[in-house]
């Protein structure tokens, strides 16, 4: 069916999202149809006369809740990559009934008692395998989320969500327009000594579209970062990194008050739930299981790091010295780090970035996919998308007999799009009935744009960007599980970093740099001097990076397990002492970035930042047996897609791992990679 224009585009049965034509005014009625045709196919699910059975009481329940996704999926979408002032007023109307929707699917006390009905029947006993463990999950979600609360309860805990998700949508929405609405005018270019010239050349061109003379220093990550690592000024550093950091500190987009009002709302719903604080709440159905296994994994993983740690530092001073830094402030890390990296290692960024403009990049990844997972990935022209930037392609296994799915990416930063880079689920398909339906999604990131007549040109923390996103690209379109809320990435927290993480570990090798990389201008390989040299840095300040990640783990474990009270009372004064034993100095802990910290105050890492680091741990054992085999050896590669990717949530974590690896994991692995051998000292 084609879109004619009678018919709101966001509510139409199509081949493809129409996302050229949707626009703000379709969002609100929308919304209302897709959300009042959810609730009458809910009602007539509950008012059944039939005996529920796992057809007409789960599956059917998991298919009225899917195609809200589906639709819904559009919306929340746009508004992360094209949102305007009228596109976020018409969200932010709808928002309160779509967050009452899903609070109402747990309290719905006629469904809940359908639920439990069917779970006393002799078929549900019976049950095996894929339906017996997505009974329980969702038993266990509904007692979670409040189907045995009181009414009085129940009414509570939809109010205090719907309050959550207002916040964390303000807590974005601050964090965008205050990102949009600084700007630093440098009027002599001598001040931008050091800065690479095509980095000055866009800062001169932003400078030009706001009709200013001179270079415009933006909060934009592709521009604040080459100004942190390559500006010799010190002023203007400590000017761009206290303006980054504190963004959302104070004044009109102050998100101060917006976490702890978040943290005090989110101890109210575990505590109404009856779990001790908000980690344990949130932990529980995930690897960590409660918040003190986390707590102690940060620990334990910290005590090994902190020599590493100590080293880096010691390193960092010495340096800084050397360029006439007696103390270094947090505006100095990023520039000292990359003037001795340079100094080390003979290599920087500006050095490497020639050899992997963004189609290269792409173009090698989808061989390597290719040649290790089986997969052919065709791009398709299509009209449907929201920004010219915006390419579609389609992923078929290589036989061509089945096409698993479609996905759309968009690389590049604009105005009215969210900072980061992330894979999106839009539609999660799989086994139906006699076929298969394919799934979709979108990858999207800030990197490098393009300039002019020059491509874009990726830095190679970039390229594995990329290949992190489309790892999670990867989990969601080879799914092949039958039950959609079981499939793809919808698998436990602390184990959905896994496939991103590990294909982040191609870029540093050989065979798949041959496929990734050339000059753009001449073609040429990378040097292998050049490809030595990035390889010898891969461990280079690695206890500072990990300490790093360590630190922010610890920060959110502690900000959702201590009192609200405590926390809120100085909550840059608690955040400053929590972080004082991973700061260099006072000014460390004194500019933390919390304020912007989206991955716990908008992003869904709230209690769950140390997945990052746990999901490490794993995926740097398991890419040991690729190693092990050759990286690009199709037979592991094939091993792995059917253990681990296609299996979504059909079994535990640790059950997949082992089923892959032939053993439990090995926490070695991290520790060897990234941090080596600690040298002696004296």
């Amino acid at each position: 069916m084609n879109y004619t224009g009678s018919v709101n585009p966001l509510v139409e049965e199509l081949d493809r999202i129409p996302f050229d034509l949707i626009e703000p005014i379709h969002v609100v009625p929308a919304v209302q149809k897709i959300l009042d045709q959810a609730r009458g196919d809910l009602e007539a699910l509950t008012s059944s006369d039939e005996s529920p059975n796992f057809e007409n009481t789960i599956k059917r329940m998991d298919d009225i809740l899917e195609r809200v996704k589906r639709r819904l999926a559009p919306i929340t979408h746009l508004t992360s990559v094209a949102e305007t002032p009228d596109l976020r007023e018409a969200f932010n109307e709808v928002l309160p009934s779509i967050t009452a929707f899903w609070s109402s699917i747990t309290l719905n006390e006629e469904l809940w008692t359908r639920l439990t009905e069917f779970a006393l029947t002799e078929e549900a006993a019976g049950l095996k395998g894929l339906k017996k463990r997505h009974l329980t999950n969702t038993l266990q979600e509904f007692r979670r989320s409040g189907a045995d609360l009181v009414p009085r309860d129940k009414d509570k805990l939809a109010s205090i969500r719907l309050k959550i998700s207002q916040l964390e949508q303000k807590f974005a929405e601050n964090v965008l327009d205050a990102t949009n609405a600084y700007s630093f005018l440098v009027e002599d270019s001598s001040e931008l000594k050091g800065l690479p010239e095509e980095n000055k050349n866009v800062a001169f061109q932003k400078a030009k579209g706001a009709g200013k003379k001179g270079w415009l220093l933006t909060l934009d990550y592709p521009s604040f970062e080459p100004v942190m690592k390559y500006v010799e000024n010190r002023e203007i550093r400590r000017e761009l990194y206290v303006a980054y950091v504190t963004r959302c500190r104070d004044g009109q987009f102050s998100n101060t008050s917006v976490i702890t009002d978040l943290l005090n709302l989110r101890r109210k719903l575990a505590k109404l739930l009856g779990y001790k604080d908000f980690a344990d709440y949130v932990l529980e159905n995930r690897m960590a299981k409660k918040g003190e296994t986390a707590f102690e994994f940060v620990g334990e993983l910290t005590k090994q790091t902190r020599p590493y740690w100590e080293r880096d530092v010691a390193l960092l001073e010495d340096h800084g010295r050397r360029l006439g830094l007696e103390k270094l402030e947090p505006w100095d890390i990023d520039f000292v780090k990359e003037n001795l990296r340079s100094t080390l290692f003979g290599i920087d960024d500006e050095v490497t970035r020639p050899y992997f403009p963004i189609q290269r990049v792409i173009d090698g990844l989808f061989k390597l996919v290719e040649e290790v997972f089986g997969l052919v990935v065709v791009e398709k022209k299509i009209r449907e998308v929201w920004h010219p930037e915006v390419r579609f392609y389609e992923v078929l296994k290589e036989d061509g007999n089945r096409k698993l799915g479609c996905f759309y990416t968009d690389w590049h930063p604009r105005e009215g799009k969210r900072q980061g880079a992330w894979m999106n689920d839009l539609k999660t398909g799989g086994p139906s009935g006699d076929g298969f339906e394919p799934h979709s999604a979108i990858i999207a990131g800030n990197l490098t744009p393009v300039k002019g007549k020059t491509p874009s040109l990726l830095t190679h923390r970039e390229v594995q960007t990329v290949f992190h996103e489309f790892g999670h690209l990867l989990h969601h379109l080879t799914s092949d599980v039958p039950i959609a809320p079981m499939a793809g990435i919808n698998v436990v927290w602390d184990f959905v970093e896994v496939p991103s993480q590990l294909m982040e570990n191609w870029t540093w090798e050989d065979e798949a740099l041959l496929l990734i990389s050339s000059h753009f201008e001449t073609g040429e390989a990378i040097p292998d001097e050049i490809v030595s040299q990035l390889r010898a840095g891969r461990q280079f300040m690695g206890g500072l990076n990990q300490m790093r990640q360590l630190a922010l783990g610890h920060l959110d474990l502690r900000l959702h397990c201590d009192d609200p009270a405590k926390v809120s009372a100085e909550l840059m004064e608690y955040i400053e002492q929590v972080l004082e034993p991973y700061s260099i100095s006072s000014k460390f802990g004194e500019l933390h970035s919390t304020t912007i910290f989206s991955h716990l105050f908008a992003g869904g890492y709230a209690s769950g930042y140390y997945s990052y680091l746990w999901s490490e741990v794993l995926e740097a054992d398991l890419f040991g047996k690729f190693k092990a085999s050759g990286i690009m050896n199709p037979e592991v590669g094939q091993d792995y897609m059917e253990t681990i990717l296609t299996q979504g949530d059909s079994d535990d974590p640790e059950n997949l791992f082992a089923e892959f690896m032939g053993r439990d994991v090995d926490k070695q692995a991290l520790l060897d990679r990234n941090l080596g051998t600690l040298e002696p000292t004296g």
